[in-house]
């Protein structure tokens, strides 16, 4: 199973390599992470913004909104200068709904997701968000030995 190679599509356009176009999304993230903190004191953790966009109280809901459709936006619009990435299923529906189910029932029990622990918590130095990227990494690692190595079909 092959990966899609995003970043060599999109950044092909205009000549960027693949460490440069690591970088500059890199780069785009942490400002986008460090402007919602400055701005208004919240971490921009995905989990947590559409999980307050559920079951957050009025006040509180219109930030979280206008950020969700911001990066829904920004991907519409760069598709309409860049060609999209070829799309590449590579599990069956029902077991991709599942491991969707497994992440989202993840990111509740450690209390953030990725972005939250990964970008703004390490960044703010928090121990729990190094516990929680160090587990993120060690359950990810694992995975792709199993799926590679113990469940891929043979030679």
């Amino acid at each position: 199973m092959g990966s899609i190679p995003i970043t060599r599509s999109i950044f092909a356009v205009a000549g960027v390599t693949d460490w440069l176009s690591a970088l500059i999304g890199g780069v785009l993230i942490g400002l986008a992470a460090t402007l919602l903190l400055w701005s208004i004191g919240r971490i921009a953790g995905i989990s947590g913004i559409v999980n307050g966009v559920v079951g957050a109280a009025r006040g509180d809901r219109a930030w979280r909104v206008a950020f969700l459709l911001g990066m829904i936006g920004i991907g519409a619009l760069t598709l309409q200068f860049v060609p999209a990435p070829a799309r590449m299923q590579t599990g069956a529906t029902p077991l991709l709904l599942f491991a969707g189910f497994l992440v989202g029932f993840g990111t509740r029990m450690g209390n953030g997701c990725t972005s939250g622990h990964g970008v703004c918590g390490l960044g703010r130095m928090s121990w729990r968000s190094l516990a929680a990227v160090l587990t993120f990494m060690a359950a990810g690692v694992a995975t792709v030995y199993v799926m590679r190595h113990l469940l891929a079909p043979g030679p």
